[in-house]
């Protein structure tokens, strides 16, 4: 059973979802930056969820990023 649909590992089958997904986690990541010294308990959580959206790190998400749009372009 193909659980990533011929996109790769990282990438997304729908390329809104993708940036959607980027959009949160960078919205997380300035939301824990911004509160950092405020709340210090929420901004660690914030970051997790920004990791949790990005399915791993930045640079994993940007790997994805050009997964799908290759697989776009095929298409």
């Amino acid at each position: 059973m193909n659980y990533f649909r011929g996109v790769g590992m990282f990438g997304s089958s729908f390329l809104g979802a993708h940036l959607m997904r980027g959009a949160a986690a960078a919205a997380l990541l300035a939301g824990a930056i911004v509160h950092q010294t405020e709340d210090p308990w929420l901004s660690v959580g914030a970051g997790v969820a920004a990791l949790v959206a990005l399915r791993g790190c930045p640079m994993c998400w940007t790997v994805g990023l050009i997964e799908t749009l290759s697989q776009v372009r095929r298409d």
